[in-house]
């Protein structure tokens, strides 16, 4: 079975665990297929400069990165990201890497094969959570792992695009742009990124490798209505994402560790 045929069948199966589609759902502008739920998610974080500027963080020596759940992922034409009770929850759009031929110890000259294409991703993240666990020394999986935190665009052929470092993301909140620069501007380049992580843990077929977020994140807040895009430095676009936001009821509150109460 193809990736694209997988993207389809697996994609299926992750949608049943999604809220129903409504007239509010996350909707997809672009004509290919959707994405599997990957056996996992790994994340690359503080590959952009000014990002990490932002954020007061250090400049890593090497690529870092952490994995999400499968359970945040959220597909196209399926319900709203939801804000946890309590939660601060920020935007970080993304170029998504599908892996095509898994491998172990994958060398930078040849990570490019390993690639079947790339799509369009949010890695949602709950900021005060993640705060929290810093002060405090300890993982912060659960910022990064709330369902509905990674909603990912169709899969698009790597045949489709010449360049993934010459790419423009953008993220638009109501209209306002929030987001908007290019792939050129990453650290650690995709090569780079798949020979680090494959050095310390398997890639498998399927698998969704995102690539850090440029500067720009900020918070979003039920009712807002959400665009991202994925777009070729002469203006065409790749991808289209839109979605809406709301309140999640029930379920995890946040607890502000500096609060008595």
């Amino acid at each position: 079975m193809s990736i694209a045929s997988q993207f389809v069948t697996r994609g299926k199966k992750v949608r049943t665990r999604l809220p129903a589609p409504s007239a509010s759902s996350t909707i997809s502008r672009t004509p290919y297929s959707l994405p599997p739920a990957p056996s996992q998610i790994v994340a690359i974080g503080r590959n952009y400069a000014a990002h990490i500027k932002e954020l007061n963080n250090t400049t890593p020596t090497e690529p870092f990165f952490f994995l999400k759940p499968t359970s945040s992922y959220a597909l196209s034409a399926d319900g709203a990201v939801e804000i946890p009770r309590g939660v601060t929850v920020h935007h970080e759009v993304e170029l998504g890497v599908i892996i095509g031929q898994g491998g172990r110890d994958i060398p930078a000259d040849k990570a490019m094969n390993h690639i079947a294409g790339y799509c369009l991703a949010i890695d949602y993240t709950a900021r005060n959570v993640q705060d929290a666990a810093k002060a405090k020394g300890l993982p912060w999986s659960a910022a990064k792992g709330f369902d509905t935190f990674c909603p990912v665009g169709p899969f698009i052929p790597k045949e489709k695009i010449q360049d993934p470092h010459d790419l423009k993301l953008w993220y638009k909140i109501n209209g306002e742009t929030k987001q908007s620069d290019s792939t050129n501007l990453m650290l650690y380049r995709i090569p780079q990124l798949i020979e680090h992580v494959s050095s310390i843990m398997t890639l498998e077929e399927g698998d969704l490798l995102l690539t850090g977020t440029p500067q720009g994140v900020g918070r979003i807040s039920p009712a807002d209505r959400i665009t991202a895009g994925l777009e070729t430095s002469s203006g065409e676009s790749l991808s289209v994402l839109e979605h809406a936001v709301k309140a999640r009821e029930g379920g995890y509150l946040f607890k502000d560790p500096a609060s008595k109460l």
